[in-house]
């Protein structure tokens, strides 16, 4: 698979289906999704950020820069105090490919070591690409695998990854990330909701990919799960601008303060839903990264944002990204996260 990405920062186990599979749009994409056709069977039109949006998302890249590679830094002691240098790590595509990068980046700054780091897809609802472990597992050892991604919302991949792996005798489904407010692995870099700067925008923070996408007419029984290439969009792919950015801030010694929160995100979750009077949890995105995404991808009813954050520079985007969107913003009491992405049903808008 293509990316901006060089192989010896990540190969990517994906089909490249470029030129394959036309884009719909948002409002079109949602109603299909609502009418129960799956999401991975569709590619979203990628959102060209405003001038005024790149302003705030280098604002927050130069702000919190420093706090992500901190967390970087904490969640790769840990891994390699748990795992060691034999670890392989295996990045969820395509919020987890740059942290992954960044983990190995950081593991050869302190440690001395080249882990190995791969790409593959994981799809709620689909489950893990077989093709993919199958190509992992012929070339290593079960016990080497370590999952990574970008942060946990719900936790829905992580239990679609538990599922998945129970036929993979000795890989283990525990998962790596820099912030976890969910309460669901210790091996993460912060339990807070914090602001990771690669998830205010898509493909041009990815590598130039889009997101994983799986439908039989296109993926074959013995390819990888696909994605696009959008060659198109070098003059803006900030794939390395990130990385370069964060990797600047690297320190031997991680001084992050962990601020855990009591109880599982879930239950907030669920709270939320039941207050909202929505009935599908899945419409329900918690934490900057997944409302930022909702945001980005599909048509949100509202966006709550914990009242202690309100102005807060850390959710500067995603305010500003509700106002071009016309959706409004409501100040609410979190526990877990700073603010959540609300998608009611289409018939309800």
């Amino acid at each position: 698979m293509r990316s901006s990405y060089m192989e010896n920062d990540v190969i990517l186990l994906l089909k490249d289906i470029t030129g394959l599979v036309k884009p719909k749009p948002t409002s079109e994409r949602e109603e299909l999704i609502q009418s129960g056709k799956h999401y991975c069977e569709m590619l979203p039109i990628e959102y060209v950020p405003t001038e005024q949006y790149m302003k705030i998302y280098e604002e927050a890249l130069e702000i919190y820069s420093a706090s992500v590679a901190q967390a970087v830094g904490k969640l790769a002691d840990k891994i390699m105090e748990s795992r060691g240098k034999d670890v392989v790590l295996v990045s969820l595509a395509r919020a987890g490919i740059p942290i992954g990068i960044l983990i190995k980046r950081y593991i050869k700054f302190k440690y001395h070591a080249d882990v190995p780091h791969y790409s593959l897809s994981i799809i709620r609802g689909r489950g893990i690409d077989h093709n993919a472990m199958k190509y992992l597992l012929k070339n290593y050892h079960a016990e080497q695998l370590l999952f990574v991604d970008g942060w946990v919302g719900k936790g829905a991949i992580l239990n679609e990854l538990k599922s998945d792996l129970e036929e993979y005798e000795g890989v283990s489904s525990e998962i790596a990330v820099i912030a976890d407010p969910a309460n669901v692995t210790e091996l993460c870099g912060t339990h807070e909701d914090i602001l990771i700067p690669s998830s205010c925008l898509n493909c041009t923070v990815s590598g130039l990919i889009s997101r994983t996408f799986l439908r039989s007419d296109i993926i074959g029984e013995d390819d990888f799960h696909g994605a696009v290439f959008y060659g198109e969009l070098q003059d803006a792919d900030l794939s390395y601008e990130f990385i370069d950015s964060i990797e600047r801030e690297f320190r031997l010694s991680a001084k992050i303060q962990d601020v855990k929160t009591e109880g599982l995100g879930i239950d907030e979750v669920r709270e939320v839903a039941k207050r909202c009077q929505i009935d599908d949890i899945n419409l329900v995105k918690p934490g900057i990264g997944e409302t930022t995404r909702v945001l980005l991808r599909r048509v949100p009813w509202k966006v709550l944002v914990d009242e202690r954050y309100r102005d807060n520079r850390e959710l500067r985007h995603v305010v500003r990204l509700a106002e071009e969107k016309q959706v409004p913003v409501e100040y609410y009491p979190l526990k877990h996260y700073k603010c959540c992405g609300l998608i009611k049903k289409m018939g309800d808008i």
